[in-house]
This record gives structure tokens, C-alpha cells and sequence, in this order.
């Protein structure tokens, strides 16, 4: 690494500028010219810097509790928007990629269509608590999923009677005070204290 050093820094700097392609940099990186020494550095590099995360996760507790939790919501998301996609098990058997691009896209936006309705029946929820005297832990509200599936008919019901009604405005206001937790997540990650 110490005798590439100078090349490593040519590249991040190209890279940096915009300069040369990642495609033209791949090939020159995989070359049979002095290239690959350059490749084996950043290959070396990459293992060190890996090595540094691997145990920097294994010592820091908060850090792995972070780390599961943002997985954790991947994963959730995923497991929804492949059971939303349904037909055909999510399988894209096209090989047009124009058909594919579009397929991802309407299950994507599908997804997300279902995920906004259930924020908003969430939140209906809440404000008739609210109303009713109950007292909301912003904590509890942390933990709700937008991705329950039990409510949701894949196959449809259609009935036209309803295309006439005029739905309410949507009301992003809930009269919760989530600064508590905004603040402890700013803590956890560094960025602060809390006033």
C-alpha cells in the first residue's frame, strides 16, 4: 500500500473530480499493466477499513443496536413490498428491461401507496385516543410498523358507489411532542445535546 500510495490518492482524486468514468477506472484497475498493483492496494485498503468497522461494531454496543435496528426496518420493508408484489412471487420474468423498470416501479409505487394509507389510519387512530383522553407515549408511537398486511385485500374489492366522495384533506398534525426522542436520537449519534 505504501508504495501505491501515490496512485491510490491519483484515483480517489480523479474520482473525487468527477474526471474519469467508473467504467474506464474499473479497467484500468483490472488491466494486466502496473494497474494491478494499484488494484491489490485498494483491495488492501478496503480490508483495513473493513476490519476497523468490524471492530469498532464488536466493541460498541450502541452501535450494534443501531445497526440491527436500521436493518431490521430493511428487512421489514422488504418482506411488505414483496408480499404487496404477490404475482408471480415478485419474480420479474421479463427480460425486456423497459418491463422490468416499469414492473419495479409500480410495485414500488404500490408499496408505498399502502404504506401512506396505513400512516393515515395510524394517525386516525391516535387523534380518536388522543380525543378520548388517552395519554400517547411518544416512545410506544417509535415502535408501531407502517407494514401490517392483516387489514389489506390484495385480490380487491371494487365498487364504484364511492368514486364520487371527496375525501378529507390530510392532516399531517398529531399533537404528540416527539422532541424527546428526536433529542436522544441526536445523542446517540453524536450530533449534540439536548437544551
Amino acid at each position: 500500500m505504501e508504495s501505491q500510495f501515490r496512485h491510490l490518492m491519483r484515483v480517489a482524486v480523479s474520482v473525487r473530480e468527477g474526471t474519469i468514468p467508473s467504467s474506464t477506472l474499473l479497467k484500468r484497475l483490472r488491466s494486466g499493466s502496473r494497474k494491478n498493483a494499484t488494484c491489490a492496494a485498494f483491495r488492501e485498503a478496503g480490508r483495513v477499513i473493513r476490519t476497523v468497522q468490524l471492530l469498532r461494531y464488536l466493541s460498541d454496543a450502541p452501535l450494534r443496536r443501531r445497526v440491527t435496528a436500521a436493518t431490521n426496518k430493511v428487512e421489514s420493508f422488504n418482506r411488505f413490498s414483496q408480499w404487496i408484489g404477490f404475482g408471480d412471487r415478485g419474480v420479474v420474468a421479463d427480460n425486456d428491461p423497459i418491463e422490468q423498470e416499469k414492473a419495479m416501479k409500480f410495485n414500488a409505487l404500490l408499496t408505498n401507496a399502502v404504506i401512506f394509507h396505513n400512516a393515515l389510519d395510524i394517525a386516525e387512530i391516535v387523534r380518536q385516543l388522543l380525543e378520548e383522553g388517552w395519554e400517547i407515549d411518544p416512545e410506544d408511537l417509535a415502535h408501531i410498523s407502517p407494514y401490517p398486511t392483516e387489514h389489506v385485500n390484495r385480490f380487491g374489492e371494487y365498487s364504484t358507489h364511492e368514486l364520487g366522495i371527496q375525501p378529507e384533506a390530510y392532516d399531517p398534525e398529531l399533537d404528540v411532542d416527539f422532541t424527546h426522542l428526536r433529542d436522544q436520537d441526536l445523542r446517540a449519534e453524536g450530533f449534540g445535546t439536548a437544551a
